[in-house]
């Protein structure tokens, strides 16, 4: 490719609503160009490098044996009503309607359409197993769209889906996929690790997520540096203290801490450590009657260590909080505790309400907490004397670094990264609720067990980016650099000689198979690099005549500060060397 023939589009600076680094940068290089909020052109440069990152993924999809397939963008509501999704997803699936007034959606997933599939497909177990694939544009109505590719409303997304007789099968199924998924991004050539993951909306029993490892990612992963154990951070256990809880040693005594509304303006005060204290969190869950009115209200106080905080997706599956739960409002509070936020605790309730302790507050001891009156906390609190045993105690804080690891290999450990790959083993939520079913040896129908896979193509770009940047620009990994070669000659236009041997060179490469670009704009040495630098193709050679006067090219890596001179003889089986090839 001739950069004459090409789009070469930089810019010197960033737009101002680019707020990370992959948005800024790929906004500079050229690759993609903003629509509206969330909605990005892919532009030439950048459409290679999603290209790149499709095929691979193609490939080892198909090598594990799956099968492409295209569904629609726009899918009828009828399907997404058959699970429930329709009314529950919220405001993220976008819903239209068409000129006869019926219902559609804009397909953020397609669970509801593959198993549309294959219960009209798949009717014996001689079918089966089945894995379906798709790479296809999908579109969640973000609130907040931004940080470009990294969190948009419309993306490209590869989606799987597996199909199985048992759930044997389809742990299997689930397991190829999975080591498919280590292959794909051992490919990318990007640090990342696999991580237990929660099911979230989609559902399902068995999840991990492949994330990237950058500092600005969105995530917290927590792993242990002596075993194989990773979690993301809403996954990882905080197992339960193994020390006892030591007997009472203070009094129950009120103290006046005015104007001190937290846990650390209270332990800053009382000049004691902020785990002696612990915070009270006010949730409600509302019953409702079958027209979705609410018809009961129960009020429930989590209590906490002051220095831990609350993992949400941990409280949401503890024992009635299945139907979702919600923060109390300032009436429930008042009903219940008689007093503001800030001040709140277990002790002088006004009504009873349903407690439940964090694994490291039942075996507390002299704890402080709210005194449920206003500029007043109580400290020297102790279970059994001063309130009963906690009837509900559970994991509910995030882990924190230093904290034992689940599998007893060692200490926890966290560092950020940002999701690009997830697999969920689903079991029969969809199948069960859309009568997908097929016949076993018997003739019975039994409901087909299922899994699904998704890789963000169109994310995984801006993660690479993410990790892989310096002050001049992109450092492009290989395997998904829009070009894997540039070559830059000086003074192309004035010397026979430069001209004939960049083009040779790029015709050499070019025949091997190699993304090679030939940078024969005739732009100046500097604004040259600079561009290419930016872009961050991995590799750059440079010709010029004095150069050749001495048998000399100059290569550099794009992670390298100094060039390499290279005989000019020899520069196609050093590129070789280099490339792999």
């Amino acid at each position: 490719m001739k950069a004459s023939q090409f789009l070469v589009s930089t810019l010197k600076e960033a737009p101002a609503d680019a707020e990370v680094v992959s948005h800024q940068l790929m906004i500079r290089a050229g690759m993609i160009k903003k629509l509206g909020a969330g909605i990005y052109n892919y532009m030439p440069m950048g459409l290679r490098v999603i290209r790149k990152v499709e095929a691979i993924v193609r490939e080892e999809m198909d090598r594990a044996g799956a099968i492409e397939l295209t569904m629609p963008v726009v899918q009828p509501a009828e399907l997404w009503q058959e699970t429930g999704r329709f009314a529950k997803m919220g405001p993220e699936l976008l819903r239209i309607r068409d000129r006869h007034d019926r219902d559609f959606v804009i397909q953020p997933t397609s669970e509801e359409v593959v198993t549309d599939i294959a219960r009209q497909e798949l009717r014996s177990y001689k079918q089966l197993p089945k894995n379906f694939y798709q790479i296809q544009t999908k579109f969640r109505d973000e609130r907040r769209p931004r940080f470009g590719l990294m969190r948009g409303r419309e993306f490209i997304m590869k989606d799987a889906y597996s199909f199985d007789r048992d759930p044997e099968g389809a742990q299997r199924s689930y397991q190829n996929m999975a080591l498919a998924y280590r292959k794909i991004f051992d490919r990318f050539g990007l640090r990342y690790r696999a991580v237990a993951a929660d099911s979230g909306a989609i559902g399902g029993d068995l999840s991990e997520e492949f994330q990237v490892i950058a500092s600005t990612g969105e995530d917290a992963i927590v792993y242990c540096p002596n075993s194989n154990y990773a979690a993301n951070l809403e996954k990882a256990e905080a197992l339960a203290p193994t020390q006892p809880r030591a007997a009472a040693s203070q009094p129950c005594t009120p103290v006046p801490t005015p104007g001190r509304s937290t846990c650390e303006q209270v332990a800053d005060l009382l000049g004691v450590p902020l785990s002696s204290t612990v915070k009270s969190l006010v949730l409600a869950t509302d019953q409702g009657d079958e027209h979705g009115q609410v018809k009961a209200t129960q009020v429930w106080l989590l209590l906490l260590r002051g220095d831990h905080d609350m993992n949400e997706v941990k409280v949401g599956k503890l024992p009635g909080f299945e139907g979702g739960y919600r923060f109390a409002t300032v009436a429930e509070i008042d009903e219940h505790f008689g007093c503001k936020p800030g001040y709140l605790g277990p002790l002088n309730l006004r009504q009873p309400v349903r407690i439940v302790a964090d694994r490291e507050v039942a075996v507390m001891a002299d704890w402080i907490c709210g005194a449920n009156q206003a500029d007043m906390h109580i400290r020297g609190v102790n279970w059994g004397r001063d309130l009963p045993e906690p009837a509900l105690v559970a994991d509910l804080r995030n882990v924190v670094a230093g904290d034992r690891s689940p599998d007893g290999l060692g200490e926890l450990a966290i560092e950020r990264g940002i999701e690009v790959g997830h697999v969920f083993y689903l079991g029969t939520k969809y199948s069960q609720a859309m009568s997908a079913t097929f016949l076993d040896e018997t003739g019975k129908p039994q409901p087909m067990q299922m899994g699904c896979y998704g890789i963000g193509v169109t994310r995984l770009p801006a993660a690479a980016i993410e990790q892989n940047h310096d002050e001049r620009g992109i450092i492009w990994p290989d395997a998904i650099a829009p070009f894997t070669v540039v070559v830059c000659p000086i003074g192309m236009d004035r010397q026979p000689t430069v001209r004939e041997a960049a083009e040779q060179l790029h015709d050499q490469l070019a025949a091997l198979g190699v993304d090679v670009m030939l940078d024969d704009r005739g732009e100046r040495p500097g604004a040259m690099f600079a561009d290419w630098e930016l872009i961050g193709v991995p590799h750059r050679v440079v010709i010029s005549d004095r150069g050749l006067k001495e048998g000399q090219l100059e290569y550099q890596h794009r992670r390298e500060s100094q060039a390499t001179q290279v005989p000019a003889t020899e520069v196609l089986a050093f590129l070789r060397q280099k490339l792999g090839l």
